[in-house]
C-alpha cells in the first residue's frame, strides 16, 4: 500500500509546496519596487543563515541547539526522502544518512516538545503548539519507512495496522512540513525566512556590519511614507513574513514593558494579516496592552491606521532598536514604525501632542525648543570658545547640539569644554551657524524638515575644514555619522565617550579616582545598539578607577530610557513610565550614582522622583577628576605655549 501511497502523498505535497510558494511570492510583490543583488543574494543566503543568523540565535543556547537539530535534520531529511522514497532510488549509503537526518530531526523536536510544554509568555500558541508533534510525527514516519524500505525490518512488519499508522503519519507531517510551509503556519517562516536572508534591505548587516541609518524619502513620490501594506517595498513584505513569533522583541520592548499600545511582534504579525488580508483573530500571542486582538482587519490595498493598529501603537516606539537586536530572523521593525509614521506626518499632519509645534519649532527657529536661533551661544559667553566662522579650520568640530538651550545639558557640554581645554585640543564650534541635527523630525516621520536640517548643515560644515567631528549627544552622533552620508555629507564622528577615552589613552588628560559609591552605566540606545559603542564609555569609567556594578540589562540589552524617537513629545500614555523603570534597574544593583552618555537619558533619568540615585554625564565624571597643573608664574611664562591655533584657556 505505502509503495504506492508514499510517493503520491510525497508528490502532492511538493506540488503543493511550490503552487504556495508561488502564491507567496505574489503577495510579497505586490510591495513597491527595491533594487536587490538577486544572484548574489541567494549566494549569500547559506553563510547568513549558518553565521549571521545563528549569531542572534545562539543567544538563546537552548533554542539554538535545537533548531540546528531540527532544521538541520529536516533540510537533510527532505535532501534524502525525495530520490530515496518519491524517485525509489536504492542505496544502503542513502538510507542511512536518511535514518540518521530523522534521528537527528526527531531529537531536535524533543527537545521543541519539552520547551511548548510550559512555553515563556512572549512565545505565541496557536498552531504553534501542535508544530512540535507534527514535527515528531514527520521524522517518526520517515525513520520507521525507511527502516522498512531498507530491509533494516522485516517484509510486512507491523501488517496493515502499522501501514495506515505511517501514511497517516506522513500525512499530517507533509501537511505541516511543506504544505504549511507554502500556504501558511508555522512552517511559513523556513520559506520566507531563507529569502528574507538573500534579499534583506539592509545587507550590510550581514558579516558582523552595522547598518542602523533611517532610508531616505523620496520627497517627490506621490505618497510618502507608508500608508497601506501594499506601500511597503516588497522585500519589507517578505520580511515580516519571516517572523517566528518567539516574543522575543516583546520581552525587551520598553514601551510593551510600560503598558503602551505597543507590542514588535504583534506589530508584525498585522503587517502579515496586511499584506494577506483577513483579520488577526488567529493571532496567539500577547496583543497589544490594553486592545483586544480580534478586531483588526485589513488587506494589501487598505489603510493600515485605523484598520490593522492604531496611531498610538506607532507613537509609543521610541526607536530604541531593542526589537531589531534581538530578532533572530534580522526583521526591521524601527525602519516599517517610521515609514508608517512619515504618513501620519507627511501626508495627513497627524503628529500627536506637542509634535506639530516642536516640528513648526524645527521649521522656523531651527531649534525644537522654539528659541531664537542667534541665542544658540548664550551658554558659553564667559568660555571664550573659538568659532570656525574665525579660525576656518580646527582639529576637531564641536557639535554642540540642541543641549545649548536646555541649563542642565549645559553643565555638560561646560564639562566637555574644560576636558577639551585642558587636554590642549585644536577645536571650534559653528555657534550660531550650526542648525538641529535634524534627528527628531526624522524620528516624527517629517522627512522634510530633516533633510532640509542635514542640507543646511553640511552646506555650512563644508565650507571649513576639520578632521573629526565630536558630540555629547548620541542622536546627533547617529544622524550625523550614519545618515547625513545620504546627502552628501560624509565625516568622520566620534561621540564624545570615545573621544575622552582617547584623550586618556594618549596620557593628554590627568585624573585622580573617583570617590563615591556604587557606580552603574546606563548605555545609551543611539549610542550602542545603533553604533555599537559599549566599550569606550566603560574603559573610561574605569579610567577613574570605578568598578562598575552592571544593571541586568546592560549592552546591547539595555532598557531604553525612554526618551528616543519623539516620545517624551508624543507623550502616548501607559501603566508606568520606562524612565521608572530604567531607575528600578540601577536600584536593583544598589546604584548610588547612574553614569551616562546622552544629555537625552539624563534628563528622563533625573525625572523621576527622588529619592533615587544620582545622574551624571560622563563629562562631568571627567571633568570632576581632572588633575590641575600646577606652574610656576615664571616657568610657566618660559614654556613653549598649546600647539594648537586657537587660544585656550586652562580650567
Amino acid at each position: 500500500m505505502l509503495d504506492l501511497l508514499l510517493p503520491a502523498l510525497l508528490a502532492a505535497a511538493l506540488g503543493l509546496l511550490f503552487a504556495g510558494a508561488l502564491r507567496r511570492i505574489r503577495l510579497w510583490r505586490r510591495g513597491r519596487p527595491e533594487p536587490v543583488a538577486f544572484l548574489a543574494g541567494l549566494a549569500a543566503m547559506p553563510r547568513r543563515y549558518l553565521v549571521d543568523l545563528h549569531h542572534v540565535v545562539e543567544r538563546d543556547r537552548y533554542m539554538s541547539n535545537t533548531h540546528v537539530a531540527t532544521a538541520g535534520g529536516f533540510v537533510l531529511s527532505m535532501l534524502l526522502i525525495v530520490p530515496v522514497h518519491l524517485f525509489g532510488l536504492e542505496s544502503r549509503w542513502l538510507n542511512l544518512a536518511l535514518l540518521l537526518a530523522t534521528l537527528l530531526m526527531f531529537c531536535g523536536a524533543v527537545f521543541v516538545f519539552l520547551r511548548r510544554r510550559n512555553p515563556p509568555a512572549r512565545l505565541s500558541r496557536g498552531p504553534w503548539m501542535r508544530l512540535p508533534k507534527n514535527l515528531l510525527v514527520f521524522s517518526a514516519s520517515f525513520f520507521v519507512l525507511t527502516l522498512l524500505s531498507s530491509g533494516l525490518l522485516p517484509e510486512g512488519f507491523g501488517g496493515w495496522v502499522l501501514g495506515i499508522l505511517l501514511a497517516a503519519g506522513v500525512a499530517f507531517g507533509l501537511a505541516e512540513m511543506l504544505f504549511g510551509m507554502g500556504w501558511g503556519g508555522p512552517m511559513k517562516h523556513a520559506f520566507a525566512g531563507a529569502l528574507h536572508l538573500a534579499f534583506h534591505r539592509r545587507p550590510e548587516r550581514f558579516g558582523g556590519g552595522r547598518s542602523t541609518g533611517l532610508k531616505p524619502v523620496d520627497l517627490g513620490a506621490p505618497t510618502l511614507g507608508v500608508a497601506r501594506p501594499e506601500d511597503f517595498t516588497w522585500n519589507q513584505l517578505l520580511g515580516f513574513d519571516a517572523c517566528v513569533q518567539c516574543g522575543r522583541c516583546e520581552a525587551v520592548c520598553p514601551a510593551f514593558a510600560a503598558g503602551q499600545p505597543l507590542n514588535p511582534k504583534k506589530l508584525i504579525q498585522d503587517m502579515v494579516v496586511g499584506l494577506a488580508g483577513g483579520s488577526d483573530a488567529g493571532y496567539a500571542g500577547s496583543p497589544y496592552p490594553g486592545v483586544e486582538p480580534g478586531n483588526a482587519s485589513g488587506a494589501p490595498h487598505q489603510p493600515i491606521v485605523d484598520g490593522l493598529l492604531s496611531a498610538e501603537t506607532l507613537w509609543s516606539c521610541t526607536t530604541c532598536r531593542a526589537c531589531v537586536e534581538e530578532c533572530p530572523m534580522m526583521i526591521e521593525h524601527v525602519d516599517a514604525i517610521v515609514d508608517m509614521r512619515r504618513f501620519l506626518t507627511l501626508e495627513k499632519g497627524e503628529t500627536p501632542n506637542k509634535g506639530a509645534e516642536v516640528l513648526d519649532n524645527l521649521i522656523a527657529t531651527d531649534n525644537p525648543g522654539g528659541f531664537a536661533p542667534d541665542s544658540r551661544m548664550n551658554w558659553a559667553a564667559d568660555l571664550n570658545l573659538p568659532l570656525m566662522a574665525e579660525v576656518g579650520r580646527a582639529e576637531v568640530l564641536f557639535w554642540v547640539s540642541d543641549g545649548c538651550f536646555d541649563m542642565r545639558s549645559q553643565r555638560i557640554l561646560r564639562a566637555f569644554v574644560e576636558i577639551l581645554k585642558a587636554a590642549k585640543v585644536d577645536f571650534a564650534v559653528l555657534g550660531n551657524e550650526e542648525c538641529d541635527s535634524g534627528d527628531l523630525a526624522r524620528r516624527l516621520g517629517d522627512d522634510a524638515t530633516f533633510q532640509s536640517l542635514a542640507r543646511q548643515n553640511i552646506a555650512v560644515l563644508n565650507r571649513y575644514r576639520f578632521e573629526r567631528i565630536v558630540t555629547t549627544d548620541p542622536h546627533a552622533f547617529h544622524v550625523l555619522k550614519n545618515e547625513y552620508g545620504d546627502f552628501g555629507g560624509h565625516y568622520e564622528v566620534l561621540h564624545h565617550s570615545t573621544f575622552i577615552n582617547g584623550l586618556v589613552r594618549d596620557g593628554r588628560l590627568q585624573l585622580k579616582a573617583h570617590k563615591g559609591g556604587t557606580v552603574t552605566y546606563h548605555d545609551p540606545c543611539y549610542l550602542g545598539r545603533y553604533n555599537g559603542e559599549y566599550e569606550a564609555p566603560r574603559a573610561l569609567l574605569n579610567a577613574l578607577n570605578i568598578e562598575l556594578s552592571e544593571m541586568e540589562r546592560s549592552g546591547y540589552r539595555s532598557r531604553c530610557c525612554g526618551g528616543g524617537g519623539g516620545a517624551p513629545i508624543t507623550d502616548i500614555p501607559g501603566e508606568r513610565r520606562i524612565a521608572d523603570m530604567r531607575v528600578e534597574d540601577a536600584r536593583a544593583v544598589q546604584a548610588d550614582l547612574i553614569a551616562v552618555a546622552c544629555q537625552q537619558c539624563t534628563a528622563m533619568l533625573e525625572g523621576v522622583v527622588e529619592p533615587r540615585p544620582q545622574i551624571k554625564d560622563l563629562a562631568e565624571l571627567v571633568a570632576d577628576a581632572l588633575v590641575e597643573e600646577v606652574h610656576e608664574p615664571r616657568k610657566a611664562a618660559m614654556s613653549p605655549g598649546p600647539k594648537t591655533a586657537v587660544s585656550q584657556e586652562q580650567p
